[in-house]
């Protein structure tokens, strides 16, 4: 939890990004070299480096598994950076780190251009509401001019087959220079911010209405209790404010908040928009899981059966291949929870083709 005598100043608008691409692109390399760039203190930098690389199994293979968060601040913002996994296995983690985003730098090698998982993470992104896109292109060693033509003009046909403004920023940067802390790649590191500053634009915040925010990690601290964290998504909290655990087939619970904290700093209140970490009353590890909800109290309540009007996704478009019937039992990735649930179709509807 946070040392209390560090506290979060609310000074600049808070803006959530995330790095999107194909694994081994450069995303995590790119985002160290973020930091290098903006970090005063250099202490904090490797500390926020190291967190990066916390799981061992991921930093063995090189590949993010878990979603990471760090922060920095530009002269006109303060950024939440959600750093993506790029493993084709870990889409469930994508779509939590994805959700959080109010918009995102998707990474290109180019040596290799766009790859199959570039493709799936923008239409991921695009499905759960990222609007806004800035393309960044990973330099490795001396590219040719007319190769780096057509990687741009490929992205752009990328971004325009999901959904995007094909003509969104492309900036080239050298990240593993900028992580090296060499001045050229610092400098595009800083060029790529600033065009992120001017791109995404800072969401409206739904702060008047009743708070909300779903679970994502869930943790105790020896001699404090037990806190939540997760990207608050509507209304504020403050310490002693009442609150309620719902969902996930568990019976509700009423608790007390007796912290509020952003990135290790104590804060008077948590809004809309901010990656929290919650400090609760009483409770146990165990007593909380991801997917559940932290709310005011009696302003939402759980279910378990709801009719959907739904598109389901063809093959091309990176769905199913194949129709299916009632009783099909897919995953539901429902904010941070993930469960199986069961599609029946109405009477008369024998089957549902994709597309």
């Amino acid at each position: 939890m946070a040392d209390d005598s560090k506290k979060y100043v609310r000074a600049l608008p808070h803006v959530n990004i995330g790095t999107l691409g194909h694994v081994d692109h450069g995303k995590t390399t790119l985002l160290r070299a973020i930091l290098r760039a903006f970090a005063v203190d250099k202490a904090a930098v490797d500390a926020m480096i190291d967190k990066l690389d916390k799981d061992p199994i991921s930093r063995a293979k090189s590949i993010t598994i878990s979603v990471a968060h760090v922060e920095i601040s530009t002269a006109k913002r303060h950024y939440a950076i959600v750093d993506c996994p790029g493993h084709k296995d870990y889409i469930k983690n994508m779509i939590t780190g994805a959700a959080q985003m109010d918009g995102a730098i998707l990474v290109v090698s180019s040596k290799d251009g766009a790859m199959p998982q570039t493709k799936e993470h923008l239409l991921l992104a695009k499905q759960v509401g990222v609007q806004h896109i800035v393309v960044c292109i990973n330099k490795f060693g001396q590219v040719d001019a007319e190769i780096l033509e057509l990687i741009k003009a490929d992205i752009q046909d990328l971004l325009e087959k999901y959904g995007y403004d094909k003509n969104a920023p492309i900036v080239e940067v050298d990240a593993l220079a900028g992580e090296n802390g060499e001045e050229s790649g610092l400098a595009e590191a800083k060029k790529l911010m600033d065009v992120v500053d001017e791109t995404i634009p800072v969401p409206d915040r739904p702060i008047d209405q009743p708070f909300l925010m779903p679970i994502e990690d869930v943790f105790s601290i020896e001699g404090r209790g037990t806190v939540v964290t997760g990207r608050i998504e509507r209304g504020t909290i403050k310490v002693g404010s009442d609150v309620e655990i719902l969902g996930m087939g568990r019976k509700v619970q009423k608790t007390a908040v007796t912290g509020v904290e952003m990135f290790n700093k104590s804060m008077d209140q948590g809004e809309a928009g901010d990656n929290a970490g919650i400090l609760l009353r009483g409770l146990k590890r165990t007593d909380v899981e991801r997917g559940q909800i932290l709310a005011e109290p009696g302003s939402v309540t759980t279910h378990t059966e709801f009719k959907a009007e739904v598109y389901v996704l063809s093959a091309d478009e990176g769905g199913r291949k194949t129709a299916f019937v009632s009783g099909y039992k897919p995953q539901f990735y429902i904010r941070t929870a993930d469960v199986t649930g069961e599609v029946k179709l109405p009477d008369g509807v024998e089957m549902v083709m994709p597309g």
